[in-house]
């Protein structure tokens, strides 16, 4: 009988314990065997800024074709206080981070598939971005995301990139996502007005889990929009959101022309991403992010 661990297959990651990295972890664990290059891992420290450390890891693990990265300083306000630095978190992170891992990868002969945002984008498209509008980043985690996908598209390695947009999954994180910070908003009653001149594409990530094994599997490579495909106001989700939990909150319309004249940080007015490319060649079907937001799991409700 074949041992239950021989069967899986190999594939490194970083980040496999944040908000993405953590779902794929748990929902395909059985198919997969994870190894995750972590800082605070209490043997194997690795620092993806610290190209030896990654290399050697990389090394270590022949059995592993392919590495997912996950990993990126992804706090944009914080990005744009650091904007112009490259000795920043989110400059070392997300650019050289992911130039280490491409060097590892052509080094031991690894496929990366890559983890990246609508962010690259200017936001003044009307219509949701496909992969062939050129990327025109804004503020300056969008910029280090876009270097690193530059990197990746130029890397002699076969490489993936999917782009994602404002992820939410059915069950709360101890980092709130997109949907799940409405959502404690309405239940505390301190939900501010809600943009109507704000669009985004929302990604459940219990979906997009399911796209990244797809990836594994069939070894597609090439850059893919990855969110649902669909665009949304802050505030027709937000009400939506209310409707389909319950949650009897009265969402207010706001106005992010008027936000914009009090904030020092450049701000997308549309983020949303066209999936069509991705939805061709996939083998189930994306839900709706109505049919998403059904799975919400209501952990508030319990008395």
């Amino acid at each position: 009988m074949l041992d239950q661990n021989q069967s899986k297959t190999a594939v490194i990651t970083t980040g496999l314990n944040g908000l993405i990295g953590s779902k794929l972890a748990t929902d395909f664990g059985m198919t997969y065997d994870f190894t995750n290059l972590d800082i605070t891992h209490p043997t194997q420290p690795t620092d993806i800024t610290q190209y030896d450390q990654v290399a050697t890891r990389l090394e270590a693990l022949p059995a592993a074709s392919q590495v997912i990265h996950f990993a990126a300083y992804t706090d944009v306000t914080g990005a744009w206080n650091q904007r112009e630095n490259k000795t920043g978190l989110a400059y070392q992170v997300n650019v050289e981070g992911t130039k280490n891992l491409i060097k590892a990868c052509q080094a031991t002969g690894k496929s990366l598939i890559h983890i990246s945002t609508a962010f690259v984008f200017n936001g003044e498209n009307a219509q949701s971005y496909v992969e062939s509008d050129p990327v025109s980043p804004i503020e300056w985690y969008g910029q280090t995301k876009a270097w690193a996908e530059a990197a990746v598209q130029t890397a002699e390695i076969p490489w993936t990139i999917l782009r994602i947009d404002m992820p939410f999954r059915s069950e709360a994180f101890p980092k709130l996502d997109f949907a799940h910070k409405i959502i404690k908003g309405m239940v505390t009653g301190e939900l501010h007005p809600q943009f109507t001149d704000h669009y985004v594409g929302p990604t459940f990530i219990d979906d997009f889990v399911k796209v990244i094994d797809f990836m594994l599997r069939t070894h597609t490579t090439g850059l893919f929009h990855a969110s649902s495909g669909e665009k949304w106001s802050d505030f027709e989700f937000a009400k939506m959101l209310n409707l389909a939990l319950k949650l009897n909150f009265e969402v207010k319309p706001g106005d992010l022309t008027s936000y914009l004249a009090s904030l020092e940080r450049p701000y997308q007015k549309n983020t949303s991403l066209n999936c069509e490319r991705l939805k061709k060649i996939l083998d189930f079907e994306l839900k709706t992010v109505e049919q998403a937001v059904s799975e919400i799991k209501q952990p508030w409700l319990i008395n």
